[in-house]
Parts: structure tokens; C-alpha cells; sequence
């Protein structure tokens, strides 16, 4: 089984910064795509950026673009996500995913193509 631990969330004042990071741990895993989704309370689950290792692919959700940048230390066997200029419209539980297959720019942002989840990390930027 893999696991995937997120970490590095918490409060923030809007125009704030954070780190978040995804561990993945557990037997030999070796990811196609990567993606990191949040949720906030009452909505569905959102897209929020994706990569296909493969080619190095990368997609960001428009609300995020510019602020958010994936990134990953192959030593770690982790990934982060860089959020700069934070809004209070960013509050929401991030969560990483994985997946075994190349994803593309649709696939990606589809939570149902991913195979293996994180437990959340809350996110919360006041105004």
C-alpha cells in the first residue's frame, strides 16, 4: 500500500505564503501524475494543479495560476506546493493524490483518476 502524508498547512493573513508538502511512503511506488486538489466546507472537491512526470506536464487551476507552484525532491519522495499570495478564497483541506497513469490536461483534473490520496492538511487565510 502507499501513503501519502500532507503536511505544512495552517493560519495565514491574506498575502501570506505557505508550504505544503506530500510525503509518500509505503511499497515501491513510482507515480505517473501528481495532483493536489482542496476542499472547502460545502463544495466539491477542486482541482488545483497536476503533473505528469512523464514529460513534465504541468497544469494549474486559472483561480491559482501565478500564486501556486508543484514542485519535488525525487531524494524525498516528496512534493510541495509553493502558495504565495494567499486569498481567503484559498481556505479549504488540501489534499494530494497520485496516480499510476500518464493523466494529461483533462485527466488531471478529474479526482476520480487518481489512485491513492493524502488525509488533508487545513488551509486557512484570514482577511
Amino acid at each position: 500500500q502507499v501513503q501519502l502524508v500532507e503536511s505544512g498547512g495552517g493560519l495565514v493573513q491574506a498575502g501570506g505564503s505557505l508550504r505544503l508538502s506530500c510525503a509518500a511512503s509505503g511499497r515501491t511506488f513510482s507515480s505517473s501524475a501528481m495532483g493536489w486538489f482542496r476542499q472547502a466546507p460545502g463544495k466539491e472537491r477542486e482541482f488545483v494543479t497536476a503533473r505528469d512526470w512523464s514529460d513534465g506536464s504541468t497544469y494549474y487551476a486559472d483561480s491559482v495560476k501565478g500564486r501556486f507552484t508543484m514542485s519535488r525532491d525525487n531524494a524525498k519522495n516528496t512534493v510541495y506546493l509553493q502558495l504565495n499570495s494567499l486569498k481567503p478564497g484559498d481556505t479549504a483541506v488540501y489534499y494530494c493524490a497520485a496516480s499510476s497513469s500518464v493523466l494529461g490536461y483533462i485527466g488531471s483534473r478529474r479526482p476520480t483518476s487518481y489512485d491513492y490520496w493524502g488525509q488533508g492538511t487545513q488551509v486557512t487565510v484570514s482577511s
